[in-house]
């Protein structure tokens, strides 16, 4: 007879789940819309902020209105963007292209959002918001009529039974009358509950991109504070998506970055290999020479847009920001977006005490608008990059009014197979720039987890790995992962095993997303696992 298992139980008004700039946002607004309310925001990192990771090139005008008193006391990182600069790479080479008018940056600033979220969570507890950082919710919780009641709370410890019974802390229950979703791009609980409710039932299947981020501290007289460049072409062919950010900070720092579209067709393509590759061109590798890289980390950015938004609202839930797909990839901007859909929803709730309408209202605000106007641009770049421009140039010249909209394809489904599809010769040179592998770049996040504590990762049939994957896919986790977390080796027996290395994992899900098979779940690990970004 199983041991019933007695948990904790915390009751709230509303629940927010993820300390993104989307939840925070909701948790503020909700208690300066109703002070009454019991508030409660949750988040997975061992801190607010630990793990928040995006470019960042932020508008400021949701920030303004939720907390002016930001600009009195910005965060460490906070510079105001000055110039815009916009390529194509060749090889050896690099083309001044007119910056896209999505891209003009005047007015806005270029900011750590993992500094930004910590003075936002501070905010949200001054109105009286409970801020739990370093817990995990693991499974979302149901009423008896089947709508969303809060989330479970992960276990901490071994899950294995002892003479002394289970060798672990049962996570408490929360319980709301409405729990807001906020959990970043491809949220577990988010997954499971568009999966119950259909969400997707009438939208384009979500498209990813995967992003890398460093932040490097160079010589004296190299940086340009101020300065935004964004580029296209290599080290990507003409028949995959990708770009790169390089923003000059105060203090003779810089961020650079990568953003690799997930929609590849190469099942060998290697994106943090990519992302190094990019740094030794010759138009960035004598910026970063003599530098010494800080912190470097990696996640995914859901990137679809309008046409593969999921229906935001479900009985007793909602989704907002990344987790309902909010970010504008032609602008290269999300975290205002995540604010406007978190403060909305937060409106929402306050005035309809209810969570349906909510996907209608979004929709119909500011922030889906701007979605529906760009919602042609990134997958016209499925056809090629100069079909791509032209497109872009074409819909932005009409404001996204063509009367067609462009469809969006599942990232895992386009995988080919190894027999289908001829790599192209990619140019690659030898590294010499740090981080010089993968491992280097998990030391350089900070990454934690408990040895002992449970795999997060969940590979429903391990020997589809061996085998079926082995043959038509090449064993694409290999290469995909940022992290080196997924390693064919010797099983001992002539043939090889799937050996999982979790404690390497970052929390991209870039597995969940691109696997071909659709067998990998992400799961939360322990609460407080995972990177600890600094300044990123």
């Amino acid at each position: 007879m199983s041991e019933v298992i007695e948990r904790d139980v915390m009751e709230y008004d509303v629940l927010v789940v993820g300390a993104g700039p989307a939840g925070v946002a909701c948790a503020i607004r909700l208690k300066q819309l109703q002070p009454g309310l019991s508030v409660c925001l949750l988040e997975k990192a061992s801190a607010v902020g630990a793990q928040a990771l995006s470019g960042a090139v932020v508008e400021c005008g949701p920030l303004d209105e939720l907390a002016p008193e930001w600009r009195d006391s910005p965060p460490a990182i906070c510079v105001p963007a000055k110039r815009d600069e916009f390529s194509l790479l060749t090889r050896k080479g690099s083309i001044r292209l007119p910056t896209p008018p999505q891209q003009h940056n005047a007015g806005n600033v270029i900011l750590s959002l993992g500094l930004l979220t910590p003075f936002l969570a501070q905010k949200a507890e001054a109105l009286g918001v409970d801020v739990f950082a370093g817990f995990a919710g693991a499974q979302p919780l149901f009423n008896a009529d089947g709508s969303v009641a809060g989330v479970q709370i992960g276990d901490m410890g071994i899950e294995k039974s002892g003479e002394h019974g289970p060798n672990f802390a049962p996570g408490p229950e929360i319980r709301a009358r409405f729990t807001v979703l906020a959990e970043g791009c491809r949220g577990s609980l988010t997954k499971q509950l568009v999966k119950r409710f259909a969400l997707d039932a009438d939208c384009d299947p979500q498209t990813y991109g995967l992003g890398f981020k460093e932040l490097w501290q160079l010589p004296e007289g190299r940086v340009e504070p101020g300065l935004i460049q964004h580029s296209i072409g290599w080290p990507m062919d003409s028949g995959t998506y990708g770009g790169s950010f390089l923003y000059h900070l105060d203090r003779n720092r810089v961020y650079i970055g990568y953003v690799v579209g997930l929609d590849y067709r190469d099942p060998r393509l290697k994106p943090f290999e990519a992302f190094q590759q990019f740094k030794h061109h010759p138009s960035i590798r004598p910026l970063l020479e003599g530098g010494e890289i800080l912190a470097a980390g990696a996640r995914t950015i859901s990137a679809g847009g309008w046409q593969s938004t999921p229906r935001l609202d479900m009985p007793g839930a909602l989704l907002i920001g990344d987790a309902g797909g909010t970010l504008n990839v032609p602008k290269i901007k999300g975290v205002h977006q995540a604010m406007r859909s978190g403060m909305l929803a937060a409106e929402h709730l306050s005035e309809a005490q209810a969570t349906a309408g909510f996907d209608a209202r979004w929709r119909a605000s500011p922030g889906g608008q701007e979605l529906r106007k760009v919602r042609n641009i990134k997958p016209g770049f499925k056809r090629g990059l100069w079909f791509g421009l032209a497109n872009a140039a074409l819909e932005t010249a009409l404001a996204g009014r063509t009367p067609w909209t462009l469809a969006n394809k599942a990232a895992h489904a386009e995988t080919a197979r190894l027999d289908e599809y001829e790599s192209p010769e990619r140019g690659w040179v030898d590294r010499s720039l740090p981080p010089r592998d993968r491992l280097a770049s998990v030391f350089l996040s900070n990454n934690s987890h408990e040895e002992n504590q449970p795999v997060h990762l969940k590979v429903r049939d391990p020997n589809v790995c061996a085998t079926t994957c082995a043959t038509e896919y090449g064993n694409p986790c290999q290469n995909f992962c940022p992290a080196g977390v997924y390693e064919m080796v010797d099983d001992g027996q002539g043939g090889k095993r799937l050996q999982i290395n979790a404690a390497n994992c970052v929390h991209c899900k870039a597995c969940d997303i691109k696997d071909p098979y659709q067998i990998i779940d992400w799961t939360t690990p322990e609460g407080g696992s995972g990177p600890i970004y600094q300044s990123l």
